[in-house]
């Protein structure tokens, strides 16, 4: 098979398409002809040498794919409830960016109906981070309030859907005001525009001085003050990426005050248990609201598989709202 090969770390040049050998299926895997992988910023993390895949996992990039199912390990039985040629998505330790990928049974999910297969190549990763996250770690709830950072990016536009369509007041940061606007779009309630207002100031505005409940950040260090400033009595903040720094100086008044929590989780070292334990309640609470239209994949454009560095290259630039998928 043909896969995208980090052939040394380094910039997006890195990447090549090289014709490889197919993946070793496991007894506890099913074999998957990829139709579409969606790109995440854990990718360009690897290829620079910052992310490495977990022990065992594909060495070649990708964390999420959709496809249909050509083989089964030993321990997976037809009908159980997978069939050969059935269409789904599924997270991955790696691997994503190839013709074939193999990966464990537990972690598939079925293409949800009124999605077209390509398009479901951007719901895996997105979904299981954001429910793993907010809803199953930070217990987010009906007629709370939730702040998201990066409101454009993959993860922002699905968190923004899932959230309104259960209930929950969204806040956004993004840095244009076309991001803005397709946050609106999409449903968020109050979009910031961190470049030109202090998104701290605005939510205790926007709060009347109460803050907001859950807090999802991809920041890191240069926002850990201002987003515990932004947080209500009982806030939780939940942090999943280090875009601005790994370390801050911190008053830690405010923990106190407010009892707040600060939590952290990445997707890609989890257990396999763990993994599956999330993608079945993704099924069960997330599936229905894409199916029933609230919750739509965000497709901002697709490269062929040979043009995945070019994809990285758009990547890093941030200029995008949603996904960018590589097609094989």
């Amino acid at each position: 098979m043909k896969a995208v090969v980090i052939t040394e770390l380094g910039g997006p040049e890195v990447l090549q398409l090289k014709e490889v050998e197919d993946p070793t299926v496991g007894d506890d895997e099913v074999l998957i002809k990829v139709a579409a992988a969606g790109l995440n910023r854990a990718d360009a993390y690897q290829r620079e040498g910052g992310h490495p895949p977990p022990k065992g996992c594909s060495p070649y990039p990708g964390l999420e794919v959709s496809g249909t199912i050509v083989s089964f390990g030993r321990n997976v039985s037809p009908g159980s409830p997978w069939n050969i040629g059935d269409q789904v998505c599924t997270l991955l330790g790696g691997g994503g960016y190839a013709e074939k990928v193999a990966v464990p049974a537990a972690q598939l999910l079925p293409v949800p109906e009124g999605i077209s297969l390509r398009d479901a190549a951007c719901i895996p990763e997105v979904a299981c981070t954001v429910w793993s996250t907010v809803f199953m770690t930070s217990h987010l709830s009906p007629g709370e309030s939730f702040l998201i950072h990066g409101g454009s990016s993959g993860i922002g536009t699905f968190a923004i859907q899932i959230s309104k369509y259960l209930g929950i007041k969204v806040f956004v940061t993004a840095g244009s005001e076309d991001k803005l606007q397709a946050c609106k779009d999409l449903g968020a309630d109050v979009c910031i525009n961190y470049k030109k207002e202090d998104f701290a100031a605005r939510v205790k505005e926007e709060t009347e001085g109460k803050g907001v409940d859950v807090i999802l950040d991809n920041m890191g260090g240069s926002y850990l003050q201002r987003n515990l400033d932004s947080l209500s009595i009982d806030g939780r903040l939940f942090i999943l990426g280090f875009q601005g720094g790994t370390t801050a100086e911190l008053n830690l008044s405010p923990l106190l005050a407010k009892r707040l929590t600060i939590q952290a989780a990445g997707m890609r070292a989890r257990s396999p248990e763990n993994k599956a334990k999330i993608v079945k309640e993704v099924e069960k609470n997330v599936w229905p609201a894409i199916v029933a239209g609230k919750v739509k994949p965000i497709v901002y454009k697709t490269f062929p598989l040979a043009e995945a560095a070019e994809a990285h290259r758009l990547l890093e630039t941030s200029s995008h709202v949603g996904k960018l998928l590589l097609i094989p």
